[in-house]
């Protein structure tokens, strides 16, 4: 097929793991794979062209924090989200939802959407599932997120059921929305959002409505919010299999490196996370033998690589001292070449991962992975 709307395959299986492959129009994206988060139309510290040198196939893009500034409209007019921050490769857009809930002071939810006031500004706006289709339908996206309510796991079992049941509503309308601007859905892909918290009955009611509503990928939403890795590990042991086989799972907001190898251990194909370029500004590296504070004073005069198994231009033409160096005196460089170094790793790990799964041997991965990365306590 030339130039596909939305093909994904899977080309090898481990257990629960698998790889393959989503063609799109603007190019392939190789499973599983983790997302840069470009939020304002930039992924932080990080040309475009840095970011796709990493090995990233697709980023991330907010329409919340869009919406607001500049503003879905002018994108439109100045080319669309692509032509704007060139960036030549898919991107997927989240719904804004959670940002609605998040960020936003005195919100108002109702059956029709979120009426909220910006973070920015205090103006008011008012968010539903066809504004949100119609933002990302401007912005040009080419994966577009259902519009949801993300709702903490500690919130009560009743108040999680009817947000679930609302966000199945949306669900639909954003379904309906979508196919509605024609031109940009015969070129995109839409994923729905389950919804239902750590209850295995609610995410099962949520798989089956948006199986019925039909979408190209599905997202596993409302983890990541505060609960935990035993709890969200839970929940993933059933949550994936609860939805299509023949469509890419979404762990949406994930996460450290040891949440991609277990969410993967458990059928997820997709992430996304401002950890790497949020650490990266914060003088936090990711390497294979576990995290790094380089603002730490016994990086002050060594030497050596910050990881010695990552072909990453810091890693081979940086000394951990300079980058310490960078991080105590506030330079902006410092934040560059961190971020630089924990997008190369996230990376290389999707890759290690496809590997091993291509080569039957995961779990072996895992347990290595596990042993050198996590606290030897």
């Amino acid at each position: 097929m030339t130039n596909p709307r939305f093909q994904f395959t899977v080309s090898a299986t481990d257990g629960k793991a698998r790889t393959g492959q989503i063609a799109m129009r603007r190019g392939t994206i190789r499973t599983p794979a983790f997302m840069p988060v470009g939020t304002a139309a930039t992924v932080k510290a990080m040309k475009p062209e840095a970011v796709r040198a990493t090995g990233a196939d697709i980023i991330l893009g907010n329409t919340y924090h869009l919406m607001l500034r500049p503003g879905a409209e002018r994108v439109a007019r100045l080319g669309g989200l692509h032509e704007f921050m060139r960036w030549k490769r898919p991107i997927l857009t989240d719904s804004g939802g959670f940002q609605v809930m998040s960020l936003s002071d005195l919100r108002k939810l109702t059956e029709k959407g979120v009426e909220f006031r910006s973070h920015i500004d205090g103006s008011k706006h008012m968010l539903t599932p066809e504004r949100s289709m119609e933002i990302q339908r401007l912005l040009g996206s080419d994966i577009v997120m259902a519009f949801d309510e993300c709702p903490r796991a500690d919130r009560p079992m009743k108040e999680i059921e009817a947000s679930m049941e609302l966000s199945m509503r949306w669900a639909q309308r954003s379904r309906d929305a979508f196919d509605a601007g024609e031109d940009h859905a015969a070129g995109a892909a839409l994923f729905g959002i389950q919804q239902g918290a750590l209850d295995e009955g609610l995410r099962a009611r949520s798989a089956e409505a948006l199986r019925a509503i039909g979408f190209d990928g599905y997202a596993i939403g409302g983890l990541a919010v505060g609960e935990g890795q035993e709890a969200m590990f839970a929940t993933l042991d059933f949550a994936p299999s609860q939805l299509p086989e023949d469509a890419p799972r979404y762990l949406m907001g994930v996460g450290k490196p040891d949440d991609l190898v277990g969410a993967v251990e458990r059928g997820v194909d997709m992430f996304d996370c401002v950890l790497p370029t949020r650490s990266g500004r914060n003088g936090q590296a990711f390497t294979w033998n576990g995290p790094v504070n380089l603002r730490n004073a016994r990086h002050a005069e060594d030497t050596g690589p910050l990881d010695p198994r990552c072909p990453c231009p810091t890693c081979t033409s940086y000394s951990r001292a300079y980058l310490h160096h960078l991080q105590k005196s506030g330079e902006i460089l410092g934040a560059m070449l961190v971020t630089e170094h924990n997008l190369s790793f996230y990376q290389q790990l999707m890759q290690a991962m496809r590997d091993a799964i291509g080569e039957r041997r995961f779990a072996a991965f895992a347990q290595q992975f596990r042993h050198d990365y996590l606290p030897k306590s």
